[in-house]
This record gives C-alpha cells, sequence and structure tokens, in this order.
C-alpha cells in the first residue's frame, strides 16, 4: 500500500538509528499503545479538520478555522471563528457549538457546513451566515446520510430506515417487525469495499439502500457477561459452506414517499457489490458476484421499474474476483465510466462506455493503482494514487484521459495520502516517510508547483528510540521480493545475542512495512526493543497491493505459503550474529493470531513462545464471505481445510503458546479458541488462555494498555 522512490532497495538496508537526545526514563506502555495515558503526546501533531472549501484548503486551529497558504510568500489566514459561527446560528448555552472540529464542509463544492451539537445537527451556509437545515438526532440514530444537496438526511434506528427533511420531519422508509431484515446498512459483513448501507443519487433526488435477509442465517451464541444474569446476544454469521444472507436493493423517492426494489434475480445467494448511479439518475450500476466469487458482471437497473436495463460486461479468473470500486463517471461524459481491474494482473484503470465496451486500458504495469480522487474541471485528467515507485511508498499521479500521459505529481519519498480542491486545480498532500513525521503540503496541478506549509516535529525528539532497519528478501517461491523491518534493541551490542519476537500478519489486506513514519514501526515493538528484544515483521505472499499472483499464492490452503515465506525471514534472522537462534518467539491478532499458531505448529524446533490473539484455528469456522473466497467451501477443498486447521495440529505444540481472546468476539467468534483448547486437552498439550470480558475482535482503550502489558509479560517469563 506504500511506495518509494530515492529509496532503493537491496537485499539489506541498514537505516540511521532514529536517536537525537535520550532521556533517563525509557517510554512505557502508557506512551506508546492507544487507550494509554500519554498515547496523544508522542503522536505527530498533523493540522486537524483539513478540508477543501472551494480552492481554499481549511483547517482548525484552537477556536479558528484558517485558510492555508498556497504559497510561501503567503500566511494562513483566519476563515470563522467559534464565537462568529455560534452568534450567527444564534445559538446559547448548551445547544452552542463546542468545538469547530463539531463541523465539516460538506464537500469541496458547497458552501455548507455540517455542524454539530449537543443534540442536534445543522447545515449552515457560510455566504448567508444562515442555518439551511436543523436535523434531530439522538444517540439511538446511526449511518447519517446527507443527500447532496443537503435536503435530506438518512439514518438508522436498529435495523430500519428513516428520513429526516430540513424541517426535521421525521420518514419511515422501512417498516421491517422481523429483526433478521435490516435496511439501509453496510452487507456481505463490509467485504468487497463496502462500507455503508445508502447512496444518494447525483441530485439528491433518489435514495438507494441495501435489503438484507438474514433470516436464513444460522445465529451465533454471543454472551454479555455484564448483566446480572449474563444475557444472550445472537449474531447472525454465516460460517463457510452454510447459508448466507440474500440482499436486494430499495430505491426511495422522497417525492411520491415510495420505495422500488431492483429486481436482481435468481440466484439469491450473491454479492450486490459497488453500486454507483448514473449522472442522469435514471440507472443503478451493481457490479454483481456470484458465491464462488470466481465471476462479476456489470449491470445496470432501471430505477423506476426496478429491471435489468443492461448486462455490460463479465470478468472472471480462475481463483477469485474482487472489486473494490464502482464505476466512476467521467466528469461531463454521462455516457463514460472508468472501472478498476485486476484483469491483467494488477489493479488498473480502463475507460468504458455505457454500451459496456471498453474503450482503453488507461493505466498498465506491474504496480498497483491504490486509490481515485477525481478529475480535474473539464474531465480530462484524472488523479490517482499508486505505488508505481516501489511497493513501500505510495505517490499522487494525474494521468491525462485522451494522451495517456501520466504525470507523477509528488516530490519527496514516503506514504502521500491527497485530496482534490473543487476543481481539481490544487491537492493537498499530507506524507510521511521512516524519518519524516509528517508534511502537508498544496500542489498546483498545472504547473506542478508544491508549497509544504507544515512540517509535523518529531515527537520523540529528547527520546532515545531503537535503530529501525528496512530491507528486503526473496520469497520462497525464489522470485517474488518480500519487504521487512527490524526494530534492534536499545542500546544494541552486536557482541551480544538477544532473544527476538517475529510479529506478524501476514493476510490479505494488510501492508504492514513501508517508508512511512517510523516504517509503520508499532509502539509495542519499541516497547520491546527497550525491554532488549529484537522486533521483527515481514509482508509475506498473500499480502496486499503487489497484484494478484503475488496475493493469490495463498487460494484455497491459507497459511502454507505465507509459512513457507516467513520461515525464509528466520532464516535471515539466524544469519544475524545478534539473533539467539534457540530464543526466538512469534506474536500476531486475527490473520496473524492464525499465522502465530501455523508458525509455532508447523516449525515447533524454531519458536521457543508464541501468543495468538484472537486467532482463527480452522477456516470451517470462519464467515462465508472471506472464507470461501480464499478457500472455497468446506464441501468443495477438504484437503485444503484439513491441511490449514491449527486444530488438528493442536498436538505438534513443544513451547510456550498463550491465546487471547475477546468473549464477545463477532469476528473470529471464541469457538475458535475453545475448539483448538479441547483439541490440546485430547492431545495432552498445554496452551494458555487468556479472556478479555465484553471485549470483541480488538482489545480497546484501558484493556488495550492492560493487553499489551499481558503480552509483554509472557515473553518476559518464558522467552527472556
Amino acid at each position: 500500500m506504500k511506495l518509494i522512490k530515492t529509496f532503493i532497495i537491496l537485499s539489506t538496508i541498514i537505516l540511521f538509528p532514529m536517536t537525537i537526545q535520550s532521556q533517563d526514563i525509557p517510554l512505557t506502555l502508557e506512551d506508546l499503545i492507544p487507550g494509554g495515558k500519554n498515547f496523544a503526546k508522542y503522536r505527530p501533531v498533523t493540522p486537524r479538520g483539513l478540508a477543501w472549501h472551494g480552492e481554499e484548503l481549511t483547517y482548525v486551529k484552537g477556536d479558528t478555522m484558517y485558510i492555508a497558504p498556497k504559497k510561501e510568500s503567503e500566511k494562513a489566514k483566519p476563515y470563522l471563528t467559534l464565537e462568529q459561527l455560534n452568534a450567527d446560528m444564534g445559538l446559547e448555552g448548551r445547544e452552542r457549538v463546542q468545538n469547530l472540529l463539531y463541523t465539516m464542509w460538506l464537500s469541496p463544492e458547497s458552501n455548507d457546513l455540517l455542524v454539530r451539537t449537543y443534540n442536534k445537527t445543522y447545515i449552515y451556509n457560510v455566504e448567508t451566515k444562515a442555518i439551511r437545515a436543523t436535523y434531530e438526532v439522538s444517540r439511538v440514530l446511526e449511518n447519517y446520510d446527507f443527500s447532496p444537496t443537503h435536503t435530506y438526511v438518512s439514518y438508522n434506528k436498529e435495523n430500519n430506515l428513516y428520513m429526516q427533511d430540513a424541517t426535521g420531519k421525521e420518514y419511515t422508509i422501512t417498516d421491517e417487525k422481523d429483526k433478521g431484515i435490516v435496511s439501509g446498512r453496510a452487507v456481505h459483513r463490509n467485504e468487497f469495499g463496502i462500507n455503508t448501507g445508502t447512496f444518494w443519487s447525483p441530485k439528491g433526488s433518489l435514495l438507494a439502500f441495501y435489503r438484507m435477509d438474514e433470516t436464513m442465517v444460522t445465529d451465533y451464541p454471543l454472551v454479555d457477561v455484564s448483566t446480572r444474569i449474563a444475557t444472550l446476544k445472537n449474531e447472525k454469521y454465516p460460517m463457510a459452506g452454510m447459508k448466507s444472507h440474500h440482499v436486494t436493493v430499495g430505491i426511495y423517492s422522497p417525492a411520491t414517499l415510495q420505495t422500488t426494489y431492483l429486481k436482481t434475480g435468481t440466484p439469491k445467494e450473491k454479492y450486490l457489490t459497488n453500486i454507483a448511479w448514473s449522472p442522469d439518475e435514471k440507472l443503478i450500476y451493481i457490479a454483481e458476484v456470484n458465491r464462488g466469487q470466481d465471476t462479476c458482471v456489470l449491470k445496470s437497473y432501471d430505477v423506476i421499474s426496478g429491471k435489468l436495463h443492461k448486462t455490460l460486461f463479465t470478468e472472471t479468473h480462475p481463483k477469485y474476483v474482487e472489486p473494490q470500486q464502482p464505476p466512476l463517471f467521467v466528469k461531463g461524459k454521462s455516457e463514460t465510466f472508468i472501472w478498476q481491474s485486476r484483469r491483467d494482473g494488477y489493479n488498473h484503470l480502463y475507460v468504458y462506455d455505457t454500451d459496456g465496451n471498453m474503450l482503453k486500458q488507461l493505466t498498465s504495469g506491474a504496480w498497483e493503482v491504490l486509490s481515485v480522487l477525481g478529475f480535474d474541471t473539464k474531465g480530462d485528467n484524472l488523479f490517482y494514487i499508486s505505488n508505481e515507485p516501489s511497493p513501500i511508498e505510495q505517490h499522487l499521479y494525474k494521468v491525462n484521459l485522451k494522451s495517456g500521459k501520466r504525470t507523477k505529481l509528488t516530490k519527496e519519498e514516503g506514504v502521500h495520502h491527497a485530496a482534490l480542491s473543487a476543481s481539481g486545480r490544487y491537492a493537498f498532500d499530507w506524507y510521511t516517510s521512516q524519518y519524516n513525521p509528517g508534511k502537508v503540503a498544496i500542489t498546483d496541478t498545472r504547473s506542478d508547483k508544491t508549497h509544504i506549509f507544515h512540517e509535523a516535529k518529531n515527537p520523540y525528539e529528547k527520546v532515545e528510540l531503537p535503530e529501525i532497519t528496512l530491507g528486503s528478501m526473496k520469497a520462497a517461491d525464489g522470485t517474488s521480493d518480500l519487504y521487512y523491518r527490524i526494530v534492534k534493541p536499545l542500546n544494541f551490542d552486536a557482541n551480544k545475542k538477544y532473544p527476538t519476537i517475529v510479529y506478524v500478519y501476514g493476510g490479505p489486506h494488510s501492508q504492514l512495512v513501508d517508508n512511512s513514519w517510523m516504517a509503520q514501526t508499532r509502539g509495542w515493538d519499541i516497547y520491546m526493543a527497550e525491554k532488549g528484544y529484537v522486533v521483527f515483521t515481514m509482508d509475506n505472499r498473500g499480502t496486499n497491493n503487489r497484484g494478484a499472483d503475488f496475493e493469490q499464492a495463498t487460494f484455497r490452503n491459507l497459511g502454507i505459503e505465507e509459512t513457507k515465506d516467513q520461515m525464509k525471514g528466520v532464516e535471515f534472522l539466524k544469519s544475524l550474529s545478534y539473533v539467539d537462534a534457540d530464543r526466538i518467539g512469534v506474536h500476531g491478532w486475527s490473520y496473524g493470531g492464525f499465522m502465530t499458531l501455523n508458525l509455532m505448529l508447523r516449525h515447533p524446533e524454531v519458536f521457543k513462545v508464541g501468543v495468538a490473539g484472537g486467532p482463527v484455528t480452522d477456516w470451517k469456522y470462519y464467515e462465508v464471505m472471506y472464507g470461501e473466497r480464499y478457500m472455497d467451501t468446506p464441501k468443495e477443498n477438504p484437503e485444503g481445510y484439513a491441511e490449514t486447521s491449527m486444530i488438528d495440529r493442536a498436538g505438534d505444540l513443544q513451547g510456550r503458546l498463550l491465546l487471547i481472546h475477546g468473549d464477545e468476539d463477532p469476528t473470529v467468534v471464541m469457538q475458535q479458541s475453545f475448539m483448538f483448547i479441547k483439541s490440546s486437552i485430547q492431545k495432552g498439550t498445554h496452551p494458555d488462555f487468556f479472556v478479555y470480558p465484553g471485549q470483541g475482535h480488538n482489545m480497546m482503550g484501558r484493556d488495550r494498555v492492560h493487553l499489551h502489558e499481558h503480552i509483554t509479560r509472557y515473553f518476559e517469563d518464558h522467552l527472556k
């Protein structure tokens, strides 16, 4: 997911230690872990509330919103104060806006600010200095989605969908009594890039929404132990090979208060993904994926009748397809859209017409387009982020739709994030690199001139930090490059032998090593280096942003190729004179917990200690969408499920192993750990187990600090 410019990768690259001045007291978990008392103190400070208002970049500092300077000769200008906003809106007492960070521009093209107060949400127009709309809000309302004209807002109450108009009047869009039917929420367990359940049309005339029927899906029992008598909390959880939910799309008209459902047909167990509106609001485009996930069909539907309008094209792959982005219509050209696809092995941009004809492939090469930002005023150029220079960096480019000429707009190495002004004339660029804690620049996309208006200070400037090393090695296939990070012990002595921890994730849609601030080194890595450990992390095959072949090498056998690659990393570690080969441990969470078990159980002679958090232990207990994409069903792939089951390997445990789980985990259910422990009892092995009551898949708040204290204690007791 990241890139690089002047960062030349050799088999090993040693970068200078991040040491400036030392302090007497080393950093603690309270300093380094989210939820810690001092965590904010050690985060680089970047301007808050960065957003475009037309061609002006605004940000919030204290009680004032400022306009950022575009040139070195300019200075930041005050734009709006908290006092002025409250006066204009006539808000007093408890109803006052408490902080300008509770405001946001509804779009770069808009003069409307979304303003939140204690119990209301307002639309405030900065030109008229007046309130345009007032919405009643409360804690029971979720998933706010404002129409493009800011005339309506849709939201959820439990499983039904509602809408308010600008006066705060509420309208019921769905009124399903069965709790197994959900409308207006993200579906398919947030796979395929789905993160919302509502989609306003371009002019705000219509609202498309997901309706999900889960009545046929098995209830999975989660238990809330905080009540006097523990309370059952059923979660709809379709496991691999079992019945999945049925989804359709409704089109609601605020003008008529009527809903039309698209006739998406059979089979009902399929995935309706990446929804987009046509510019004229007459059609809805949906990328439909079959349950086997080897075929994607882009279709358009008539929003009045709900009938299929056209099947535009079909993409297939012998392993799986995974569309992540909807069609993006070219500005000013209602008959042409951009489609993202890995059809040539890497995610690239293609130009299509609305008859389904591919007009051209816009980008190509052994690199990936990571995100698309939008167009300039006339729709001549498209702006996107890619990792073309290096797999461990990401940069901003523009491409001319007619000529295909690409222009790199970012100047410095690192990982860049960007957003366009209303016209696309300017882009703000927030970026970091290993030694750059954060810069914010504004680039003129026509002249390619850039002004850096903010540089974050190093929050560790008075702290002695361990040395961080980036490098690469060949994967077990002998061809692929794998990127790694080593954090050496504080006060490193090359003549000593140190215990070493492999921190691993290794699963799809992940990248733990890149050229961002401190090379993505986690706070816990620093903490363990302070305690005298080497901490090693590597992205194996199967991880993200490296193309289809790299990612799909693990298909139907999750954990096998990943383990081979991680063991190449272990071979490298053993070649280092300062690594104690008899004291190697491993830790990971979720997929990383699964990988911890793979390494501990497939190579028990190597790993002395492991900590597996929220681990998958058998893929047949995991969900349909993710599990079947990478493993097919248990019936289709019995050998793969048997080979990748850690439950069946529980008897191979030799070292010390700690499993950690949240008892209300809705993602990797507690059954995964329980079945592993049951198998361990039967096979005569003795893993340790720790539970976080009331926590889900990730520990939050103070529990997160406690979690890392507990993990640290385990390694201190058994590895050091």
